[in-house]
């Protein structure tokens, strides 16, 4: 269930930006009548209709989301903050200027900010957000929380970049469907692979015991 609502927004997005381009001139008509107010000109084309709504659809969920999790109580992790803050400034640049060009860079600012955070955390403040955020789960030597964070921080350094590949090198409806499944898949797989890595150091759960280390 977390799953799906960390995921919300960006399906969200992808739904109606779909549904949209498949009825551009519909979206055209909708966006010039119901938020001409605002974007420069008033008016919204054909090309550019399908992401403004869409971005408006994911500003709107991700605001919600965060205002419930406030309301409830909850912790706030650092990327849906970054995420939130994206949405509001490149939406609305995205919205006022109606160029789906601008928002197509939030998914590489958000990878690079949270990967500066983890790198300057560490080499600045000799703190390490991973450490914070996955030290209950898990006790690893400093060695290998060292290894994690450059890992990490390699890791979305990189995704930011073929982000960028894909949305300047291929259409809209391409750059659409990698954001919610190729990236998302890719940081699936590297997330497995870094469970399968670190298996050995998970805590069990109370009540068990570890298991015997089997010597080779």
């Amino acid at each position: 269930m977390k799953f799906l609502l960390d995921f919300l927004p960006l399906i969200l997005f992808f739904g109606s930006f779909r549904y949209a381009d498949a009825h551009k001139e519909w979206a055209a008509s909708f966006a010039s009548s119901h938020f001409g107010f605002m974007v420069s000109g008033g008016s919204v084309g054909t090309e550019e209709a399908p992401v403004l709504l869409a971005t408006l659809l994911m500003a709107v969920v991700t605001i919600v989301q965060v205002a419930t999790m406030k309301l409830m109580r909850r912790k706030i992790h650092l990327m849906l903050w970054i995420t939130l803050a994206l949405v509001l400034v490149l939406g609305s640049a995205t919205v006022w200027f109606h160029n789906p060009d601008i928002i197509k860079w939030k998914p590489s600012i958000a990878y690079w900010t949270l990967g500066l955070s983890f790198w300057v955390s560490r080499a600045m403040f000799e703190r390490d957000l991973l450490q914070e955020m996955l030290g209950e789960e898990m006790e690893l030597p400093t060695v290998v929380w060292q290894r994690l964070n450059f890992a990490w921080t390699a890791f979305l350094g990189l995704m930011g970049l073929l982000n960028l590949y894909v949305a300047y090198r291929y259409s809209t409806s391409t750059w659409a469907s990698f954001k919610v499944f190729g990236a998302t898949g890719l940081m699936l797989a590297f997330s497995v692979g870094q469970v399968v890595y670190l298996g050995r150091y998970l805590k069990p759960k109370e009540g068990e015991s570890k298991p015997p280390e089997v010597q080779p």
